[in-house]
């Protein structure tokens, strides 16, 4: 309901909004740390549009067609929680005490699987905003796949709240450039434009005309004037904003940071620390409330927002009424839901996977793009993309179609050249808890994305990041191009699976792994240059890869001179050694260490079979830095990679520059420094 509120019930939601900002301001207090500002600005918003707009069941957090908040201006969580404890979730009182502490479900930034209700994890500003972009991605995408006339099934929108900091930063201008463009006009923006960054006013930095940049991005834009407290005219903006149609919206709502404090307001001073106790209790006064009184809810407020239970548990009713109608008329596409509800695939995928010939010569990425024309069409649960390097990344897959605004059914995604903005829109897209997501681009460039990786490693979602050119292997593009320290890069992110397979077939279980995982985000790294497919019949079985690292090249009596530990193209450099080797006399086992994570997990004896304890004997060879090498070839090893940047020649040369190479692993072996 949004019509005009009545005297007393305006009275009422003036006693919501204070209490909202009540208990922001004193859970910071306890904290002694957090962000109270924001909350005390943005109050009057918040509750007009979670009371008024805002279809979601507090009892049942992951209803599939609930509407999204995300506050991607997440430092300032404390307005969320007491959202969340008044409207009824799972979120007591002596949660919102317990903020920042150890253990609480209150962190100082949300976090997804934390708190219940959090859709997404947020505070490095503008990941929250490219997020809601994805999860906007993802209804229209599911809108188009699963609702037949009569039978909306998805059809909620995406509201987010973001501060000047989300608006700087150069993931939200990637984001809502790509928004403008698809038309999302099922999300919704709420910009806190309150005029100050913690260095001070935004006239320092921060003076462009946001309302016209969003114009320009073909965003529908409302600006309110005022103090953030005008609740009829945020109500009339939002309206506005669900009506529009083939754009998304933005309400450019001017406020006041620290509303009501007496000493701080509008003061930068209110941004990032407690105002104190002696503040709190000067604003109670002044608002007519018991100075003395901390973290008290009155009970008509309670009552009030409670509400928003059996609201909630109605909506969530009907939707379920409507989808065992559903369910009787389209079993098919009903069962698929449910069957994407588990995270399993829809066939075996063994039965799909290419297989590829022994003798043959092919890139990794070459490979991965068949295995995805092999699996797609079966596997439609999925949305692909790349940041403007399809061709080079091989992502596309056979009779795939675009997603764009006049064709949400298309699964695959043209990010453009905003690598960043991909990466956290694949996460939005992966919160759906429906679709899965991968993106493409050169590994190299997985610095501009890596806030979006750390992401979605801490909240585990789902994702797969595609990485193509390697190493070196690149050529002649240079060291601008060729990664170095990209791969120890992404292995230090902790629940990130970095998988470099050692050719076609590897590539094959690479995916099979990446689209069965259901524990957090997969980094896929391919290579540019061609590769040996290794023959399947004469080695090891490349089903392998599932645990991280294997014995591909064994001695024949088992008892090695020394262990060749390679991954992705440098594996047939070990295996050419390994034979080079032989000749004189020396026997090589040669492993292949595709994903360190997953070697990680196998138990201790099956990694002493692979890396037998007695055999110190050992190289690592990688086209990277060292970094984390010594782990797997111990004090005595030693390493054949790269200490510098690449530079520009043809691949084959850069190798050999490096000498990373068969001559220089014989070299090392035969030379004693082992």
């Amino acid at each position: 309901m949004t019509d005009m509120a009545s005297p007393e019930v305006a009275e009422l939601e003036e006693l919501c909004v204070q209490t909202i900002r009540f208990l922001s301001i004193e859970g910071v207090q306890a904290a002694k740390s957090g962000h109270p500002g924001m909350p005390m600005g943005m109050a009057s918003a918040a509750y007009t549009l979670w009371s008024r707009f805002l279809r979601h069941n507090p009892k049942n957090p992951k209803w599939h067609n609930r509407d999204r908040f995300v506050l991607s201006a997440g430092h300032g969580s404390m307005l969320l929680y007491s959202l969340l404890h008044l409207t009824g979730y799972d979120l007591s009182l002596d949660e919102l005490k317990n903020f920042r502490q150890m253990g609480s479900k209150t962190p100082g930034h949300p976090e997804y699987g934390v708190t219940p209700g959090v859709e997404v994890t947020t505070g490095p500003l503008g990941q929250g905003l490219a997020n809601a972009v994805g999860m906007a991605i993802a209804q229209k995408h599911l809108a188009a796949k699963f609702n037949r006339d009569g039978f909306d099934l998805f059809d909620y929108n995406i509201y987010a709240l973001s501060g000047d900091g989300c608006l700087q930063e150069g993931i939200s201008s990637e984001a809502c450039s790509l928004a403008g463009h698809l038309g999302l006009d099922n999300l919704i923006l709420i910009y806190d434009d309150n005029h100050i960054t913690i260095d001070g006013n935004t006239k320092l930095s921060f003076t462009e005309d946001r309302a016209k940049r969003f114009e320009a991005y073909n965003w529908h834009v409302q600006v309110i004037e005022g103090d953030g407290n005008d609740r009829e005219a945020i109500a009339e903006a939002l309206e506005k904003a669900k009506a529009e149609k083939n754009r998304p919206s933005i309400i450019q709502l001017r406020s006041r940071i620290g509303f009501g404090s007496p000493n701080f307001e509008g003061s930068h001073k209110v941004h990032g620390a407690p105002v104190g106790d002696d503040e709190i209790k000067l604003m109670k006064k002044n608002f007519g409330w018991d100075p003395e009184q901390s973290f008290y809810v009155p009970p008509e407020v309670k009552e009030h927002t409670n509400k928003a239970i059996a609201t909630g548990q109605e909506l969530e009713d009907q939707w379920n009424r409507l989808f065992e109608e559903y369910a009787v008329k389209f079993p098919e596409l009903a069962e698929k839901i449910r069957l994407a509800e588990t995270g399993k695939t829809p066939v075996n995928i063994d039965d799909l996977l290419p297989e590829f010939e022994a003798g043959a010569s092919i890139a990794t990425r070459k490979a991965s793009g068949e295995t995805l024309n092999s699996l797609m069409g079966d596997i439609d649960m999925v949305m692909g993309g790349s940041a403007d390097l399809t061709p080079s990344n091989n992502t596309m897959f056979v009779n795939a179609t675009d997603f764009q605004k006049d064709n949400p059914a298309g699964r695959y995604i043209r990010f453009g050249v905003r690598e960043h903005a991909m990466g956290a829109i694949m996460n939005g897209i992966a919160v759906s808890n429906l679709l899965k997501a991968y993106g493409g681009t050169f590994l190299v460039f997985s610095d501009y994305m890596r806030g979006a990786i750390r992401v979605a490693a801490i909240s585990k979602h789902n994702t797969i990041f595609v990485f193509t050119h390697d190493s070196i292997g690149v050529g002649e593009d240079g060291p601008t191009h060729q990664p170095v320290e990209q791969i120890a890069a992404l292995r230090t992110i902790p629940g990130l699976t970095v998988i470099r397979p050692a050719d076609a077939n590897e590539t094959a279980q690479a995916w099979k792994y990446a689209l069965t995982n259901n524990n957090g985000p997969v980094a896929l790294l391919f290579t540019r240059q061609g590769l040996p497919v290794l023959d399947q019949n004469k080695y090891p079985s490349a089903t392998n890869l599932e645990k991280g690292a294997y014995t591909l090249l064994k001695v024949a009596d088992g008892k090695p001179d020394v262990l060749l530990l390679a991954t992705g193209s440098e594996v047939s450099i070990a295996m050419a050694a390994a034979a080079k080797l032989a000749e004189n006399g020396t026997k090589a086992q040669v492993v292949s260490m595709p994903s360190w994570e997953l070697f990680e997990k196998q138990d201790q004896a099956y990694k002493d079979s692979v890396l037998p304890p007695t055999v110190t004997a050992r190289i690592g060879i990688e086209a990277g830095v060292e970094q984390g090498w010594y782990k797997w070839i111990g004090d005595k090893g030693t390493f054949i990679g790269m200490s510098s940047f690449g530079t520009s020649a043809p691949a084959a040369q850069c190798f050999e520059h490096f000498g990373i190479t068969v001559e220089e692993v014989v070299k090392r072996v035969e030379g004693g420094e082992l």
